[in-house]
């Protein structure tokens, strides 16, 4: 059963590991300065993203049900259950999520320094590279995977006493992994700048980490898809007001 939802969840994230080395990777990185060819950053980006998907898949599957967390839609695939019957729980508390987290988005650029706003791409990134990586890719590597690792650690290294973790446990394991996700937006952000000052790295760890907090108890209290609906309905409502 475990395999059938990482592989099922493989495949989830798979096409936004695709787009993002192929479509959004030539309008990040200056080819000019890189020795490598194009072509080559692209396979070599595809394949390590599909390496940490497999492994957050796969650790996700194993850990998940072992610290209550869970991926309901899936599992019913998985299962042949019915899936209508697993998302219906998520899909409000996902567009709830959503909404709030389109307000972030649109606040982090409105309030942004203006070093920041300096270095907005004239292109930005297609709707499609949001929502299929943003919206699911980084939900499978993010929640699914560290969040579900860092829950069970924190129960098995402090709590192992009690029969499942407790919601301290579980609301550190969203914080930490909400961290991990405001950090790993900063490099690409960085490497426009001559110099990060720690205004700014704060700045932007931050405004991504607010969402990582809605996304994770989303995932905790009602499922993985509704943290995906989440993220997917907050990239939509972005674009749609801001582009």
């Amino acid at each position: 059963m475990k395999f059938k939802i990482a592989a099922l969840l493989l495949l989830m994230a798979l096409p936004g590991v695709i787009v993002t080395s192929w479509i959004a990777l030539p309008l990040l990185v200056d080819v000019s300065k890189t020795p490598v060819p194009l072509e080559t950053l692209q396979v070599a980006s595809a394949v390590q993203g599909a390496v940490f998907v497999l492994i957050a898949a796969l650790v996700g599957a194993s850990l998940a049900p072992r610290v209550g967390l869970a991926a309901p839609a899936v599992s019913a695939v998985a299962s042949r259950g019915s899936v209508l019957n697993a998302l219906r729980p998520q899909v409000v508390p996902g567009l709830v999520g959503g909404a709030i987290g389109a307000i972030v988005i649109l606040g982090f650029y409105v309030f942004a320094p203006e070093s920041l706003k300096a270095i907005q791409p004239d292109t930005p990134l297609p709707l499609v590279v949001r929502v299929l990586y943003g919206g699911i890719t980084e939900e499978v590597l993010v929640r699914w995977g560290l969040m579900t690792v860092l829950v069970w650690v924190g129960w098995r290294a402090l709590r192992r006493d009690l029969q499942e973790p407790s919601a301290g446990i579980i609301w550190g394991a969203i914080a930490i992994s909400a961290l991990v996700f405001g950090l790993s937006h900063l490099p690409s952000v960085a490497q426009s700048l001559p110099a990060v000052t720690p205004y700014f790295a704060a700045y932007v760890t931050i405004g991504n980490a607010l969402f990582g907090l809605i996304a994770g108890h989303l995932f905790w209290r009602y499922g993985l898809e509704a943290a995906v609906i989440a993220h997917v309905s907050a990239h939509i409502l972005a674009f749609v007001i801001r582009g």
